[in-house]
């Protein structure tokens, strides 16, 4: 049996993430409107960081996370020809500790992954959808970044 004809054979097959084009915009949109909410985040996630390490790694996912927002504005800007506006109504919570912080963080990556993938479902294959995989792979070394200070936080 040839694997890639039965690979379109099952084009009628959609995985539960599956998302239309314009789904994938409007995450992509939704994902980078975040980004003032995340900032005050990290600042202060990494002021309660116990020591100059942890907070290198949080500052480090933090600086990735920048990163991860100014790529979501070039696909959206190249794809629309439109720049991304406003800000998201949803108002900050302040972090309760550090340990609630790093649990907080580490629900966020993983929450991050599952729309992340909608959005790389969503894209046509090619530069744009190469570039959101990465961002994936990103965010799941932030998770297992922040698994390990979570266990720092625990063993002491």
């Amino acid at each position: 049996m040839n694997w890639v004809n039965t690979y379109w054979n099952r084009a009628a097959f959609q995985p539960v993430w599956a998302v239309s084009y314009q789904q994938a915009l409007d995450l992509i949109k939704e994902a980078v409107q975040g980004e003032r909410n995340d900032e005050l985040f990290y600042d202060e996630l990494i002021k309660l960081a116990p020591n100059s390490e942890q907070a290198a790694i949080i500052a480090s996912i933090r600086d990735d996370e920048r990163g991860h927002n100014q790529m979501f504005r070039g696909i959206y800007r190249e794809i629309t020809g439109q720049e991304i506006m406003g800000i998201s109504n949803e108002q900050y919570q302040r972090v309760e500790s550090y340990d609630i912080g790093l649990q907080r963080a580490l629900q966020g990556e993983l929450s991050a992954v599952e729309k992340y993938r909608k959005i790389w479902f969503g894209l046509p294959a090619g530069i744009y959808r190469d570039t959101v995989m990465g961002i994936i792979l990103d965010e799941m070394k932030h998770a297992s970044k922040y698994n390990y200070l979570l266990t720092l936080t625990r063993t002491k």
